[in-house]
């Protein structure tokens, strides 16, 4: 059996600070790599692993656009550290797609037109994969409440509220 090693890099420092080795497994890759102590995950993502599905929003929490799941649980990238990953399991929007078949999220999103521009969607996805997974068969008020954390400047939300509700149908949770 071959053995696979564990990437190891180092995140760029252009304005210094101390660092520290994290091990974060991404989308089920390990990575271990060298971080400042102030590197937001959101910024970790981007620019250090090139996963540029996670977007960058308000910096707040406020939009939630940034949303990845960390140990399966949404939450907002731009306010979690890199180094409070470590030994975590990250996912993205990019590792929702699985041996070339879209996940029912995304499924869902293209065949209900559930986005606009696009900017939100990787965020709302991710959030209502963590609904899903909780719930399989969420009521339009669980989804509404669920996504109430994320922001879309494009929509009325009906759409995004249909590409769950698909989701959910095509995971088997909705009747």
């Amino acid at each position: 059996m071959a053995s696979t090693a564990i990437p190891r890099l180092t995140a760029g420092a252009p304005m210094g600070g101390p660092t520290r080795m994290v091990h974060i497994t991404v989308n089920d890759v390990p990575f271990a790599i060298e971080v400042q102590d102030r590197t937001l995950l959101v910024h970790f993502l981007r620019d250090t692993l090139g996963m540029t599905g996670t977007h960058i929003g308000c910096d707040t929490t406020h939009c939630g656009a940034c949303t990845v799941l960390l140990d399966d649980r949404p939450v907002k990238s731009c306010t979690v550290l890199a180094v409070q990953a470590d030994g975590r399991k990250v996912r993205t929007v990019e590792g929702l797609e699985s041996g070339g078949k879209l996940h029912p999220v995304q499924e869902g999103f293209t065949a209900e037109h559930g986005l606009q521009c696009g900017f939100c969607t990787p965020g709302m996805m991710m959030t209502s994969v963590a609904l899903l997974a909780k719930n399989p068969n969420p009521t339009e008020d669980e989804i509404r409440h669920a996504i109430s954390g994320n922001l879309c400047r494009c929509t009325g939300y009906m759409n995004i509220v249909k590409a769950i509700q698909h989701a959910a149908k095509a995971s088997g949770g909705a009747k």
